[in-house]
């Protein structure tokens, strides 16, 4: 009887086991029809109240005219002046030291080596499509690329230049002086020349279509099963379109995830450090989504190299750190993590699903060449 009893056991479970799988597959049947039409007809994402949003959008097909604003003078000479370390103090370190072309536009390091080997705090950010970026830095202190520019070049710990001396050293090359004068029409020139320049051809570094552009815009074919899974939960389950939308993945916002690590050895506090207001503390400018599994390490600090451990921080909803009432009332300054961030139950499976979708929004990097010469 027990031994019957056992088989019977076994071959309800076995029926479950089906019926369960019977369901997930017309579960991501049903997922793949939602998807794979026009954007105007999927269903709606799952957005928190209050939370201003856009719909995701493709990116414009290549641009004939690339080449030819690429000879733009003010261009061209951004490029050289982008390319040649004369900018730093050394005349060993250019913005390219920290930007490669190579890797997306960042540096593959937790946080940027410069003058005399001397580490900085936070992540290089790809510069790729930094045109539409709003304000610049992880906190949001540039308003402008040319604002931004000047930044790196007087660091101490980056380029360490003395602006003084620099339009000095520039002036001294007459290449360099021809290259000004095609650019802004002027023998003379200074600092805001320079910076107009490299913001000019920063402003050239977009993105190349992804896999996502081609699905957007009506070729279905292009994405998998999982990858089309993984849009949808980054769409609904995994809240993630609550900051990273619209065509660049970002809200342009700042948010505290709960990296602070406030009153530790790593503390950053963020935006606060900017604008004073205890409310801006531990935040951080949302990053675009584009190409981000070409530009890891991730996050203000480098934390994270594996993607998988990322999502799994998220999954955790990151409340842990967040400043308890009574913490609060003795410590204003004590740190809140964004009630965006929530428990999200997600499981591995979901989490590989998500992160297949960002695969399929990464582009094929495009590694522009170095000049061949500098100006000398």
């Amino acid at each position: 009887m027990k031994k019957h009893f056992a088989v019977l056991v076994s071959i309800i479970g076995l029926v479950g086991l089906l019926s369960m799988k019977d369901q997930q597959k017309a579960w991501n049947e049903e997922i793949q029809l939602l998807y794979r039409r026009p954007i105007s007809e999927w269903p709606k994402p799952t957005i928190d109240a209050g939370i201003s949003w856009k719909e995701f959008s493709s990116l414009p097909k290549i641009d004939t005219s690339y080449f030819s604003l690429m000879e733009k003078p003010d261009v061209k000479l951004g490029k050289y002046l982008f390319f040649d370390p004369i900018l730093s103090g050394s005349n060993q370190i250019s913005c390219s030291s920290c930007h490669n072309p190579q890797t997306s536009w960042a540096d593959k390091s937790t946080v940027p080596v410069g003058n005399d080997h001397l580490e900085g705090t936070r992540n290089t950010p790809s510069l790729l499509n930094v045109y539409a970026r709003k304000e610049l830095f992880w906190d949001g202190r540039a308003k402008s690329l040319e604002e931004q520019a000047l930044g790196p070049i007087e660091a101490h710990h980056e380029m360490d230049m003395e602006l003084t001396k620099l339009i000095p050293k520039l002036k001294a090359i007459p290449s360099y002086n021809k290259l000004f004068l095609a650019a802004f029409g002027e023998e003379d020139y200074s600092m805001p020349e320079v910076l107009r320049a490299l913001g000019a051809f920063q402003r050239t570094l977009t993105s190349r279509r992804s896999r996502f552009d081609e699905f957007l815009d009506g070729n279905y074919k292009v994405l998998s099963e999982q990858e089309v899974r993984g849009l949808h939960l980054f769409r609904t389950k995994a809240r993630c379109m609550n900051c990273h939308n619209g065509q660049f993945f970002t809200d342009d916002a700042y948010h505290n995830i709960g990296l602070t690590y406030y009153k530790r050895k790593y503390q950053d506090l963020g935006r606060y450090e900017v604008t004073k207001d205890p409310a801006d503390i531990g935040r951080f400018r949302t990053p675009s989504l584009r190409d981000v599994m070409n530009t890891d390490p991730w996050m203000h600090n480098g934390l994270f190299w594996n993607m998988t451990g990322l999502l799994n921080m998220y999954n955790s909803g990151m409340q842990m750190n967040s400043a308890k009432p009574e913490q609060k009332s003795k410590d204003p300054l004590y740190p809140v993590t964004d009630p965006l961030m929530q428990p999200l139950n997600l499981s591995k499976e979901e989490i590989k699903d998500i992160e297949a979708f960002l695969h399929a929004i990464t582009a094929t990097s495009y590694r522009m060449r170095r000049p061949e010469s500098l100006p000398r």
